[in-house]
């Protein structure tokens, strides 16, 4: 049996197959866990979220921004945007199926030693806090009022200090930080819109992981979301990134000895400017 942590797929199921067939899953056999972003700006995201509805007895899904803009695409708070390729999901027959399965996953995953979240944690969050907020999150989106929150979600997607809020609000700019952080500023503050190289980051800024308390308390994080940083490891931190839908690369992790297998981008898809 073996775990396998892959990186953000982003409807590139063409690619995913291939690197399936690479680390040789069986599912009967193998666990899978997914770094978020199952969907969104490649070609066949509806095929990618079928798959993991499909075998979820056998993976783990947090959830990412991409996933999260879907949801709030579907609850009608959020606007297309040109880049999405989310319709096809969104007119499926079995769309209700599909998405209530994705509201239903989790934020942050914890097991043994290892924290997966899909794009970072706040500096002053220990474990026992960030798996408290990623709970509250978790229960408002799959609860019945989930529309109410997805829309206080979406306001509060580049909160840049959580200091001044409580009771929901708190929470939809946890989620916020669950999947858009990528650096904090000198003050402990997130700058979510982001989205550069470290070597990019003002004066100042340095990459979320480098401050965590989660870290410090001995966990390995386990993330995604930064492609411009792309695959990044050291000895308790991985970012499994590697910009597949960019044009680069689909990374899957094996837990027990750290063997890294990276597939090429096998999907059409178009690398940003």
């Amino acid at each position: 049996m073996a775990t396998w942590v892959i990186g953000d797929i982003h409807g590139c199921w063409e690619t995913l197959q291939r690197l399936l067939e690479r680390i040789e899953w069986k599912p009967e056999r193998d666990q899978l866990w997914l770094v978020g972003d199952l969907v969104n700006r490649g070609p066949s995201s509806l095929e990618v979220l079928r798959w993991a509805h499909e075998h979820s007895e056998r993976l783990v899904a947090v959830l990412g921004n991409h996933d999260l803009h879907l949801l709030a695409r579907a609850a009608g708070v959020a606007d297309a945007k040109e880049e999405d390729t989310l319709d096809e999901i969104l007119a499926a027959p079995d769309r209700d199926e599909l998405l209530g399965w994705l509201r239903a996953r989790p934020l942050v995953h914890r097991f043994g030693p290892f924290v997966m979240v899909h794009a970072g944690l706040m500096p002053e969050w220990n474990i026992e806090l960030t798996c408290s907020l990623a709970d509250g999150v978790a229960a408002r989106l799959s609860g019945p009022e989930y529309e109410t929150f997805m829309a206080m979600l979406f306001s509060h997607r580049k909160t840049t200090s959580l200091q001044e809020l409580d009771g929901d609000e708190w929470l939809a700019a946890a989620a916020a930080v669950f999947t858009r952080l990528r650096i904090i500023g000198p003050d402990g503050c997130a700058r979510l819109g982001f989205n550069g190289s470290p070597d990019d980051a003002p004066e100042g800024w340095r990459p979320w992981f480098e401050a965590s308390s989660v870290l410090h308390q001995g966990y390995a994080l386990l993330f995604g979301h930064w492609a411009r940083l792309g695959f990044y490891r050291t000895h308790d931190v991985v970012c499994l990134d590697s910009g597949c839908v960019y044009g680069g690369s689909l990374t899957a992790l094996r837990l027990t000895d750290g063997h890294v297998i990276h597939e090429p981008v096998a999907d059409p898809v178009v690398a940003p400017d």
